[in-house]
């Protein structure tokens, strides 16, 4: 039995691949195994080539697999693609419509036999994967029949027909390849990253979401629709990203927790509403899934090429806040974060995200939503209204009262003010404004979350990486001290505000410290040279729309450690 099975299924646009990924993942969670299931689609309705790549094992597991043990081809163009990437001794799985050489660890299964229409024919993949690997047929059979029960029962019974004879004929003519032993009882929960995201920000009390459809950020909007009656949340589809981004602020000057999900490209419109947000001193959540650019790049993609945008997004000089998730537990966290240091801070705050860990499908425990601390608010008490100054520059942050919620005046405005919300031409009390708004830097520092150091101390190798390149960081420093080598790694999950001292002497420490980002320019190792003086000079980059991998990373630092 391995430690780990990994598995790629590849086709075309519409033959169902991520039906089959979503409830084989399911089932593989509901048995009590960690995974990992990743998509890498093309911008196509139809047509072109897609794949999920999954990654099962006994413990938590950290980036994609590169190499795997199964590949289930459900177009024969998938077959020469993936074949170059499969480990020894490794079955693939094709059509034997497609009357291909017998060679060794080839399965051809009779897909016209098992389905009696094409559409069937990924639910008798399904069965046949799920035989080889060892789920129980009640299992998938559950879990088959609640995806389709919407369909009607004549559809349900067809596809449970055809995933037994998959099974059946998988038991006498595929071989089997068992998972990897159970982690514990099943509990866990099957998720990515905009589910966690979503779940984050009801959990916070949101109440409002505006957007304009972008991927990969649109399926957040979705699952806040999802739940709006439930949970009381306004969703509003925008005519564009502009008026979505206005919504939101209009929504939070009366009262509601406010989200906006969204993409670079779609980002890009909304920074003079981000800059209002500034001046006006409201409290907004803004959710940048990115993806590559420049303009559309590759829409389906991944990268980490937008911390600059998010960072200097909206003119003149105001503080914001920048939190990076580096799994699907911190999108959870993170969002719920994220609206609370909003409201303290009364500055719009930023959940920077990614194609890849937004859409990657993992296995997490439940959260513990008793021990989630309390979220803060407007101040309702309206005491003394006839006094009250929404923008008293007696402290940083002043007094948030809701117009309508009791007597007091509430004045906004995009326009410099005085205390009062009064549009002001007045050099001095403009000086006061501005430094009243720049203070709020040290809230924001009071809650910087510092980032997570795994490793040696004082080691030869240091990596350096934020965001969802976390993970892969993981499983690199642990293969590299397998092998003698001293290494740690240096994973931020907030990147701006920046506190030196919570990490600058971990980079003096190390005899070599190399920067791992998804983008072209090291972006962050720039940001932490700003900031700190301290130039990294070595870096490894990944910048082809796919995410890292331990395999990438550990190749391209071949070099470096040589040099060591």
């Amino acid at each position: 039995m391995r430690e780990e099975l990994h598995l790629i299924m590849g086709g075309e646009a519409g033959q169902g691949l991520d039906t089959v990924a979503g409830l084989l993942g399911k089932a593989v969670v509901r048995s009590g195994r960690h995974l990992l299931a990743v998509q890498h689609v093309m911008s196509r309705v139809r047509g072109g080539h897609n794949n999920v790549r999954i990654r099962v094992a006994s413990k938590p597991v950290q980036g994609p697999p590169d190499t795997f043990h199964l590949l289930a081809a459900m177009s024969l163009e998938s077959v020469e693609l993936h074949r170059a990437r499969l480990a020894d001794g490794a079955v693939i799985l094709v059509d034997a419509g497609w009357e291909l050489p017998a060679e060794p660890g080839l399965v051809a299964i009779p897909f016209a036999e098992l389905a009696s229409r094409p559409v069937f024919r990924n639910v008798a993949l399904m069965g046949v994967i799920g035989a080889m690997i060892g789920i129980e047929a009640e299992a998938l059979g559950e879990l088959v029949a609640d995806n389709f029960r919407a369909k009607g029962e004549q559809i349900v019974s067809s596809n449970l027909d055809v995933l037994a004879a998959a099974m059946g004929w998988a038991r006498e003519n595929a071989p089997a390849m068992p998972m990897p032993e159970a982690a514990g009882p099943s509990g866990m929960l099957t998720m990515d990253g905009n589910q966690a995201v979503v779940l984050g920000a009801l959990a916070a009390g949101v109440r409002f979401c505006s957007f304009y459809p972008m991927s990969p950020a649109t399926s957040i909007a979705e699952g806040l629709a999802q739940a709006a009656v439930d949970m009381g949340v306004v969703v509003e589809q925008a005519e564009d990203e502009i008026a979505a981004a206005n919504m939101a602020l209009g929504a939070a000057y009366g009262g509601a927790r406010s989200i906006v999900p969204t993409s670079g490209g779609g980002f890009a419109l909304m920074t003079e509403a981000v800059s209002l947000a500034g001046v006006m001193e409201m409290p907004v959540v803004f959710v940048v899934a990115q993806r590559p650019g420049p303009a559309t790049g590759l829409a389906t993609r991944t990268e980490q090429a937008d911390l600059d945008l998010v960072l200097h997004a909206g003119h003149g000089e105001f503080h914001r806040a920048i939190l990076a998730p580096a799994s699907v537990a911190d999108c959870f966290h993170l969002t719920h974060k994220a609206f609370d240091l909003a409201e303290k801070a009364q500055t719009p705050v930023f959940v920077l995200s990614d194609q890849y860990l937004a859409s990657a499908a993992r296995s997490v425990e439940p959260f513990d939503l008793a021990s989630l601390p309390p979220v803060a608010g407007p101040d309702l008490s309206d005491d003394d209204p006839g006094t009250y100054h929404r923008y008293d520059w007696s402290a940083p942050v002043s007094p948030r009262r809701i117009p309508g919620h009791g007597k007091s005046l509430v004045l906004v405005d995009c326009h410099e003010h005085d205390e009062a919300g009064h549009i002001i031409e007045d050099g001095g009390i403009r000086v006061l404004m501005q430094d009243k708004r720049l203070a709020k830097i040290d809230v924001l520092r009071d809650e910087v979350i510092p980032p997570a150091y795994t490793g040696e101390e004082e080691p030869d190798l240091l990596l350096v990486g934020w965001g969802s390149s976390g993970d892969a960081l993981r499983e690199v420093t642990e293969l590299l001290q397998g092998r003698g080598v001293k290494a740690a790694c240096l994973c931020f999950t907030q990147v701006w505000p920046l506190i030196p001292e919570t990490f600058l002497q971990r980079l003096h420490a190390a005899g070599s410290v190399v920067a791992v980002e998804g983008n072209s320019t090291a972006q962050f190792a720039g940001l932490l040279r700003k900031v700190t003086g301290f130039h990294i000079a070595n870096s490894v980059l990944r910048y082809d729309g796919r995410a890292l991998t331990a395999g990438y990373v550990l190749e391209r630092l071949a070099p470096i450690l040589e040099a060591l």
